[in-house]
């Protein structure tokens, strides 16, 4: 790999004799890791099927490496959620967040999902997950994926910081702020990066994202957590960002995770202030451990002030949603849903306490749970990746490695010998994968079309 005279130039005056050893880093083999969704599935029981040659990730209790030569994108359960494949540095950011189920967590800068969907496994449903992304077709990416993963309590926006935080005054527990950064930390990984990278582009990324830091305080509670990251190595966008944040706001501290022993501390000499508290922030470098360049920082608000939001205004017309209530009767069983939003056809599952988003773009208000057509309801893939076996009347259940399940991700019709009518989840050693409906011992494939895998 060619880098730019310049990078080095600058990684050589910040690391000095450490330099050669970096450099020795990009000649290191990449390594492969995902992310087991503890929604959809228990760490232990993927590791007891042995599917693939897991190496633990020594930062995240979900983490795991596995053999460049092995593709789990390709398995059944990459379909049923079950895992996300996932960069192992940026694991860290959301193992630094100390989320609690129940909390009001917001993850400003989301897309594709990584982070959002690993602080949604950490709410366990409860609470509320805003995952926002600004570009819209990256935000898109960001629905799916939260969509795979069977989160229900998250809502997706499509909003600058400055727009949200008119609505979120003093709201959020917790804020995840991976700002857009230079990405040198990604050179090894991702090649292409390196061509767009410029000393300029460092200082665009560095006054962008004070902006963003701003942003986020204005709607941090008292006594909340931001987690500040990036995938770049330039002080300008770390120490120095996270400096200049603290000496504007004297109310925040800096938080010393409890995953720091795995890093390398933050160096205050790259920073005029020399403020030695950012030796608490963590520096993730590729030559020190199994992964890409991170860092990441956790400040502490310590005097602000806590505000309520006006809540969304649910739909509790029975007649408008009977069609729902029918199907929920038919077909599912130790589950049911309530705070319902109606956005045309499209039938939501809000989270409790939903704060009133009119205004705000929202392609995702908690879970959607299908489409009221005439009187009928028909359930959405979304509801099927959210449900467990056990929340239907009617599943049917394929082995991973199954030609059944094959020609189902495929979107063929099966054969059914149940005695089963209607609305059938189809699970994966019993992981939901999707919705079929069976007439007649044939099981119609609504897998979604554009989901739908085209070889073996």
């Amino acid at each position: 790999m060619v880098l730019p005279q310049d990078f080095k130039d600058k990684m050589q005056s910040l690391l000095k004799d450490e330099f050669e050893d970096f450099l020795k880093g990009y000649e290191k083999d990449n390594f492969y890791s995902l992310r087991i969704n503890t929604l959809k599935a228990a760490s232990k029981d993927v590791m007891d099927k042995n599917i693939f040659d897991f190496t633990p990730v020594k930062w995240c209790p979900t983490g795991y490496y596995y053999p460049g030569n092995q593709r789990p994108g390709r398995h059944s359960y990459h379909h049923a959620g079950v895992f996300y494949i996932q960069e192992a540095s940026a694991m860290s950011v959301a193992e630094c967040a100390d989320i609690h189920p129940g909390e009001k967590v917001l993850d400003l800068c989301a897309a594709p999902g990584g982070k959002s969907t690993q602080l949604a496994a950490k709410l366990d449903g409860q609470g509320i997950l805003v995952s926002n992304e600004i570009v819209p077709n990256r935000a898109k990416i960001l629905s799916q994926n939260m969509e795979r993963m069977g989160v229900k309590n998250a809502v997706v926006t499509n909003e600058s910081p400055e727009k949200l935080e008119k609505y979120f005054k003093n709201y959020f527990d917790k804020i995840v702020v991976d700002a857009p950064c230079s990405g040198e930390g990604m050179f090894r990984k991702e090649p292409a990066v390196v061509n767009e990278w410029s000393l300029a582009q460092v200082d665009v990324c560095a006054n962008r994202q004070g902006h963003i830091l701003e942003s986020a305080h204005k709607m941090l509670s008292d006594g909340g957590l931001i987690v500040y990251s990036t995938c770049t190595f330039s002080p300008e966008e770390n120490e120095m960002t996270v400096d200049s944040f603290l000496r504007k706001h004297p109310e925040y501290i800096l938080v010393k995770p409890e995953i720091h022993s795995h890093f390398s501390a933050g160096v205050p000499d790259w920073c005029e202030s020399k403020n030695t508290e950012l030796a608490k922030t963590m520096r993730l470098f590729p030559h020190k451990i199994d992964g890409e360049g991170h860092y990441v920082a956790v400040l502490q608000k310590t005097n602000g002030e806590n505000c309520k939001i006006k809540t969304a205004k649910a739909v509790t017309d029975k007649k408008l949603l009977q069609p729902y209530f029918d199907f929920e009767k038919k077909f599912l069983k130790n589950t049911s849903f309530d705070n319902f939003a109606l956005f045309g056809e499209n039938l939501y599952s809000m989270p409790h306490d939903c704060p009133d988003l009119s205004g705000v773009k929202v392609l995702r208000c908690g879970l959607h749970l299908g489409e009221i057509k005439k009187g009928r309801f028909e359930p959405s893939h979304s509801l099927a990746m959210a449900l467990k076996k056990a929340d239907v009347k009617q599943s049917v259940d394929y082995f991973c490695d199954s030609d059944e399940i094959l020609r189902y991700l495929k979107g063929e019709a099966l054969d059914i010998a149940e005695d089963y009518k209607g609305w059938c989840l189809v699970c994966t050693d019993g992981y939901s994968v999707g919705w079929a409906k069976v007439s007649d011992g044939t099981a119609k494939n609504h897998y979604p079309k554009g989901l739908r895998i085209m070889m073996a």
